[in-house]
């Protein structure tokens, strides 16, 4: 595969959305964005609030710029928080590092994109983000 499409996307926020039912999970929403940091697809779960679309980019959206997952992310910018804030102004506000942003690789490890979730505890959010990668048949870091 070299490029995500809509197809595999909407497999990834099914099987996400999915899990975050099946887990009694607060409503969701989540995002995949392809490697240059574009929508591709997005649900939002029936009351889920308002910010939950602009956060769930903003994780996905940091770890596809940076191509490391946004748990990484925020490990960095514990010990880097000048340079995190300039990223983060520099980014327009898309920028979040903040767990519930995951890189989706190729079998090869070529980063195909992200795919971002927000509205449970960041390890919820990552955790539906995960499964739905590996739902679809990709790597999930």
């Amino acid at each position: 595969m070299t490029e995500l499409t809509l197809a595999i996307s909407n497999i990834i926020l099914n099987a996400a959305i999915q899990e975050a039912s099946s887990k009694g999970y607060r409503p969701m929403s989540a995002v995949v964005l392809d490697a240059s940091g574009h929508l591709v697809a997005m649900q939002r779960q029936d009351g889920a609030s308002m910010f939950r679309v602009d956060i769930a980019t903003g994780k996905a959206w940091a770890a596809v710029a940076m191509g490391v997952s946004s748990r990484a992310l925020m490990k960095r910018a514990a010990d880097n928080p000048n340079f995190f804030g300039a990223l983060a102004s520099t980014g327009q506000g898309k920028f979040i590092p903040q767990i519930g942003g995951v890189l989706i690789k190729d079998a090869e490890g070529k980063i195909l994109g992200a795919v971002g979730a927000s509205g449970g505890t960041g390890e919820e959010d990552e955790a539906i983000c995960i499964h739905g990668i590996v739902t679809a048949g990709l790597k999930a870091e």
